[in-house]
């Protein structure tokens, strides 16, 4: 009996990505100067340290702040800012049911949040034991912006579109984003 291998279904996924960074399309907007296109960053993703001040609150409740993000470029979505557990407030999360998998990260787990404000279930997501290749995620925490008030540098973020996606829109990017409408092929 032959039994399938879970990494051709990696594999598959990976490969199901025609657009990689490399060209951008010609749908994409075009930057203007001190604007990237996330049309031109890779597949697979990269990590990029980022120093500016990410700042996350729910119902006015600050839930994290950190200098010590990480920014996830990854083609056609708006960047994901992962923040490092020390820089957490903890004692507001609490483990959800359910979980999600990445073609590049590995599999997610999600986060209730509740401070004494407000609650917001699955505001939160980790990886665990992302794969080597993401394995500077390893425990950080990324937010929807949808479900929290996120800023980086002072600017409040914009959640992308498409309910299930978690990318961080500021000025300094332009699209069209994965989720958006008509976006479902990408």
């Amino acid at each position: 009996m032959n039994e399938k291998d879970p990494l051709d279904d990696l594999k598959s996924l990976r490969a199901g990505w025609k657009n990689r960074g490399v060209r951008r399309p010609d749908f994409a907007l075009a930057p203007t100067q001190g604007q990237e296109s996330v049309w031109d960053y890779p597949r697979p993703p990269a990590l990029v340290p980022d120093p500016r001040e990410v700042v996350v609150a729910l119902a006015g409740i600050e839930i994290a702040r950190s200098t010590r993000a990480i920014r996830v470029l990854e083609t056609a979505s708006p960047p994901t800012f992962y923040l490092p557990p020390q820089d957490v407030k903890m004692e507001f999360f609490h483990g959800a049911s359910g979980s999600s998998f990445c073609e590049w990260k590995g599999q997610a787990s999600y986060w209730d949040v509740t401070t004494p404000e407000a609650s917001a279930p699955g505001l939160a997501w980790s990886y665990p034991e992302p794969f080597a290749a993401s394995s500077a995620l390893a425990g950080y925490f990324s937010f929807y912006p949808a479900m929290a008030n996120c800023t980086v540098a002072g600017e409040n973020v914009r959640a992308q579109s498409g309910g299930f996606y978690g990318g961080w829109i500021t000025d300094e990017v332009v699209g069209p984003f994965k989720g958006d409408p008509g976006t479902g092929g990408w």
